[in-house]
């Protein structure tokens, strides 16, 4: 039955308030009245990312810095403190990616009024974000997955607001191009898709015509190594024991492994991108059941292989999986249970390993690799798990009685 006013506003105080909260509680730490030690995450906002919003306000992308390893539509979000003149950089930067934090549940706890829809999408997220710590307030991606999340609740119903979403989304940090694999067959693809080609062509257009540098990013991603928070990162780890002569250095802005076989590793790394990449497809090829969850079943797993193989996990990968999370265990028949406990776990650990501990995985102690394993473990149990439940609901003969949709949760007469 639909829930009512009243008793949506009563249930709802209960997640509002754990919101506050926990935000409170960031933002207490971000801003550095809370420290309970670890590497100090704000330096990216105050100096990395103000560094580059002076360059952009000279007309051009840092065409200077390999460490700009971004999209056109990135600079928007850097620049987008400019909005606050009234606030330094650095606070304007948090305020806005708390607008965007607070933009994502209440996306979430209003899509817990319509049926098939509940409010547990809304506790992943109040939830998971506080469990990453301070990077992710110190980090734009909060504001990219706000996008994700705003893609696949609205494509339910509006498959071309899907389309320019996830298009807009991948022109701020790719990833969200992602959401577009599950759309439903038809109708709903041809619209979301076409969408999507228009606004990312017009937007790229835009961008490269706004200012010098739109693409010079591609380069710099290009020449990445392979960073030390990788999964692929744990053999170096364990080979610095056994007298491997490499060396961990700021390499392209992060920490990264560099010496012998790491270029062999990471193009094997890209190997296995290419591999999951396959399976997406073959999956979409035979793919014949698609409900209303479908679109977020398809893009948290897509999201989960590509971080679990790619040569980067940085913790803000981490909020991706965060917000795909909630909106796949909104819906009230997502299934994804396991894989969204198993990525929440994963966030807790993630903090420990960065920035509590980012020391003890830079020198490859016992504990920081500890963490790192356990990090990485459960993120690729998360991919398997949530691979074969996307399997089993949609390709024909894979599928469980238990998988069927439960009303409410079918594709609506639009879509069809």
């Amino acid at each position: 039955m639909r829930m009512t006013g009243h008793r949506f506003r009563g249930a709802g105080l209960l997640p509002c308030a754990a919101w506050a909260l926990t935000r409170a509680a960031l933002l207490l730490w971000v801003t550095g009245v809370f420290t309970p030690g670890g590497l100090d995450v704000t330096v990216d906002v105050s100096v990395i990312y103000r560094g580059w919003y002076e360059t952009l306000l000279t007309g051009t992308y840092p065409l200077d810095d390999v460490t700009w390893q971004y999209p056109p539509g990135a600079a928007l979000a850097i620049l987008s403190p400019a909005l606050l003149p009234f606030w330094e950089y650095a606070s304007a930067f948090y305020a806005l990616v708390l607008l965007c934090d607070a933009l994502v549940f209440g996306l979430l706890l209003y899509a817990g009024r319509r049926p098939g829809i509940t409010a547990a999408g809304a506790w992943v997220w109040v939830a998971g974000v506080p469990l990453l710590g301070p990077t992710v307030y110190a980090r734009y991606d909060l504001m990219v997955t706000a996008v994700a999340v705003a893609a696949l609740l609205a494509g339910v119903r509006h498959p071309k607001v899907l389309g320019a979403l996830a298009a807009f989304g991948a022109l701020l940090k790719v990833w969200p191009a992602l959401v577009l694999v599950g759309v439903r067959r038809g109708r709903p693809t041809r619209a979301a898709w076409s969408a999507a080609a228009m606004t990312a062509a017009g937007l790229g257009v835009g961008f490269a015509l706004w200012m010098p540098g739109a693409y010079a990013f591609l380069a710099f991603q290009r020449d990445r190594g392979l960073e030390i928070e990788s999964l692929w990162a744990l053999y170096f780890h364990l080979a610095r024991h056994a007298g491997w002569e490499g060396r961990v250095a700021l390499h392209y802005g992060s920490m990264e492994f560099l010496g012998p076989h790491v270029g062999l590793a990471s193009t094997l790394v890209l190997g296995l991108a290419v591999l999951a990449l396959g399976w997406l497809l073959v999956w979409r090829l035979r793919a014949r059941h698609f409900a209303a969850h479908t679109p977020a079943q398809a893009a948290f797993t897509a999201v989960l292989l590509f971080t679990t193989t790619s040569r980067v996990i940085s913790p803000q990968y981490v909020v991706w999986l965060v917000g795909l999370a909630a909106v796949c265990l909104a819906f009230r028949n997502g299934g994804m249970v396991r894989p969204a406990v198993l990525v929440l776990v994963a966030a807790g650990v993630t903090v420990l390993e960065f920035p509590l501990y980012f020391t003890e995985v830079v020198a490859s102690d016992a504990w920081g690799v500890a963490l790192l394993f356990v990090r990485n473990g459960l993120l690729v149990a998360a991919s398997l798990i949530a691979a074969r439940r996307l399997w089993r609901e949609t390709v024909p003969g894979g599928r469980s009685e238990k998988a069927a949709p439960v009303r409410g949760d079918q594709p609506s007469r639009a879509l069809r």
